[in-house]
């Protein structure tokens, strides 16, 4: 270790450290000094691996174990040092419940969020529920009956190539559904970019703020937001522009993702809106290749570090299709549950998906998996 610290010193000042939780443990209760909870979830890790990007590219990586953590991080180099601190703080924040209405999102379990389109041309589902709020509702109250916490309701696709729709149109779409399913039992979440739009939304009854642009799109959104005391979704997407899907490109995928949502966090706090109503999502395929998204998928634990929940949204997306023989939108469920249980194993608390029934059954048997190992006698 002491080799390795002696490199990590001639890091010079622009160097940046990432940190992730690796070395998941089925029975952590066997080797309890030597295993640290992740956030206050169902998983343990027992080492971090950590990542040194300097003058834009990788310059140092490497694993430490939670036996050798404390000395290894107090003897790096500042600032290094205090952001492995306060990183290996927000791996072990205890995440306080969401309290959403009357009702309560506790973080200490993973939840499933129901995606409900009331749009003609979202890529799975459009032309659904549109216009028709009763059918739309029925849809949303199956949804929560199966088991979803969350409902999140949409009235504009924002697919590659979708057209903007008007305010107006898009209020029309989502604020009959939600005042019909105001009292469903699950969170409601409006699913939109457009401050008219989550003024009419939070009036009808949502509980929950789910914008792709993280609050950029609508000059007004900021405000509107943190004067509703709503909880909010901040997404990465490369644009906040009439198409979130272009990009100019990335360095790394995963630490370019990472730094903007960290820069996103610190700006919306500093407009005076609470960390703890803040979650925090990637944004699979907005403006991301299919190595783009498999590099997200494959560190989606280093996302803890933001010190934020974590929602993933991968269902029925073009990456499954094009890792399974082209596989049409219909034919996705298998790779949509494999994508849910991933990020569930990872640490996500929430994952978004349009498979409610069955996304729920496959998170039900993880988490019996998980209390089994969590109880083991032998």
């Amino acid at each position: 270790m002491g080799d390795i610290l002696e490199k990590l010193e001639a890091c010079g000042v622009d160097a940046k450290l990432y940190l992730k939780p690796v070395g998941l443990v089925d029975s952590p209760q066997w080797n309890n000094d030597k295993n640290i909870q992740l956030n206050n979830s169902l998983i343990w890790f027992s080492q971090i691996e950590y990542l040194i990007i300097e003058a834009g590219k990788a310059h140092r990586r490497g694993r430490v174990s939670m036996g050798d953590w404390p000395i290894w991080s107090k003897a790096l180099p500042e600032p290094l040092a205090q952001r492995a601190a306060t990183q290996f703080a927000n791996l072990t924040r205890q995440h306080q419940a969401l309290k959403c209405g009357e009702r309560m999102v506790r973080f200490d379990q993973p939840h499933v969020m129901g995606i409900l389109n009331i749009t003609p041309d979202s890529f799975s589902d459009g032309g659904k529920h549109q216009d028709d709020p009763d059918k739309a509702a029925e849809a949303g109250l199956a949804m929560a009956a199966a088991g979803a916490s969350i409902l999140d309701i949409g009235g504009e696709s924002t697919r590659p190539g979708a057209v903007p729709v008007w305010e107006g149109d898009e209020i029309k779409r989502v604020v009959p559904v939600i005042e019909r399913l105001a009292h469903c039992g699950a969170v409601l979440s409006i699913d939109t970019r457009k401050a008219g739009v989550m003024e009419a939304a939070i009036a009808a009854g949502a509980e929950l703020i789910n914008d792709v642009s993280a609050l950029l799109h609508d000059k007004r959104s900021l405000d509107v937001a943190g004067v509703s005391g709503r909880p909010v979704v901040l997404m990465h997407a490369p644009s906040s522009g009439k198409d979130p899907h272009k990009s100019g490109g990335y360095g790394d995928i995963v630490t370019d993702t990472l730094d903007w949502l960290e820069q996103r966090i610190a700006d919306v706090i500093a407009a005076g809106f609470e960390r703890e109503k803040i979650i925090v999502d990637p944004g699979l395929g907005f403006g991301k290749s299919l190595s783009d998204n498999l590099a997200l998928m494959n560190n989606i634990a280093m996302f803890h570090a933001l010190g934020q929940p974590l929602l993933i949204g991968a269902s029925r997306k073009r990456m499954i299709g094009a890792l399974s023989k082209e596989a049409p939108v219909d034919k996705r469920l298998g790779g949509s549950i494999a994508f849910a249980h991933h990020a569930i194993q990872q640490g996500s608390q929430i994952v978004r998906v349009h498979d409610v029934p069955e996304t729920v059954q496959a998170l039900q048997v993880w988490r019996g998996m998980r209390d089994a190992g969590l109880t083991a006698l032998v």
